[in-house]
């Protein structure tokens, strides 16, 4: 079911480092003042546009939740910039701000968070601060350790076929990931473990065609691929913070995603309050692959 979008704008963004006036391009499905908590989607990446979280939109035609999406700067309708690989600019403490900062705009005051993939990670890192007004966090395929997270992909890279594996091997050791044989190792992994569906529907596309368009922040963040990590989040880990967390949590993942069991377990077992569901037909993307399921199941988690 598809519905237009209530509104849309651009908060401004001021940060420094960007050398020009930002802003953030944000659209809102619902009315944020009808009383009902609001979710603000955080997309992954880090660095890929709205577009493909758009089936949570869900929330608002079905379930009534006013919902809230936005481009994270550097991509889609935000503020594009020029800044290339720059690890001093593209930080998480960058798209921290960010949130804040357009939460802000839109005077929400109370929200849940619904974070998907690099989204999740970055709804863990808000939600160890405690802010006043966030009430629930869902963590859709989120790792909460990157060293962990690297661990996974490759054990999921060693049960590909040897052709493919041996094409990454190569690549890795020359540095070439442009070139078309990792391209290709990069898109046969993705078909087994990011969604699973024949063909690919538009939304798990979109992923593909953001990161063609503009991947400067996931390189410099966490790499060429899932399975080559080389960039800053590398070291990434967020488990001794986890006790932090003081809001209902949900954590989801798909029994043949990339974020592995072994991934969240620790989220399972540090957060206070919180509950797991997998998906059991789906990869990385369970709400494109099993929509109904994965909506209703979110949506009764922030109505409880």
């Amino acid at each position: 079911m598809s519905v237009a979008p209530t509104r849309e704008g651009f908060a401004p963004y001021s940060t420094p480092s960007a050398g020009k006036p930002c802003q953030t391009y944000y659209k809102v499905f619902g009315d944020l003042k009808s009383g009902v908590t609001p979710v603000v989607c955080i997309n992954g990446g880090p660095g890929v546009k709205h577009n493909y979280c758009l089936p949570h939109s869900d929330l608002f035609s079905i379930y009534g939740i006013p919902i809230v999406f936005y481009d994270p700067v550097g991509c889609g309708k935000s503020t594009r910039l020029t800044i290339k690989h720059d690890v001093g600019f593209w930080t998480v403490q960058l798209f921290l701000d960010e949130f804040f900062n357009l939460i802000h705009h839109l005077e929400i005051t109370e929200y849940n968070i619904v974070g998907e993939s690099w989204g999740g990670l970055l709804g863990m890192e808000i939600a160890i601060r405690r802010p006043e007004g966030l009430r629930r966090l869902v963590s859709s395929s989120a790792p909460v350790s990157f060293d962990l997270y690297m661990q996974a992909t490759r054990m999921l890279l060693k049960t590909m076929p040897e052709d493919i594996q041996e094409a990454v091997e190569r690549n890795e050791a020359a540095g070439t990931f442009d070139s078309p044989e990792y391209e290709r190792a990069n898109l046969e992994f993705a078909k087994r473990f990011i969604c699973r569906m024949e063909p690919w529907p538009e939304e798990s596309l979109a992923v593909l065609q953001s990161l063609e368009e503009e991947s400067s922040a996931y390189i410099t963040m966490q790499g060429p691929s899932e399975f080559t990590i080389t960039g800053s989040l590398k070291t990434w880990n967020i488990i001794a913070d986890l006790h932090k967390i003081n809001v209902p949590t949900l954590l989801t993942n798909g029994r043949y995603d990339t974020v592995r069991d072994m991934t969240i377990a620790p989220a399972f077992r540090e957060i206070p309050n919180v509950k797991w569901r997998t998906f059991a037909h789906s990869g990385h993307l369970a709400f494109v692959e099993e929509r109904e399921k994965y909506m209703k199941t979110v949506a009764e988690f922030l109505t409880q």
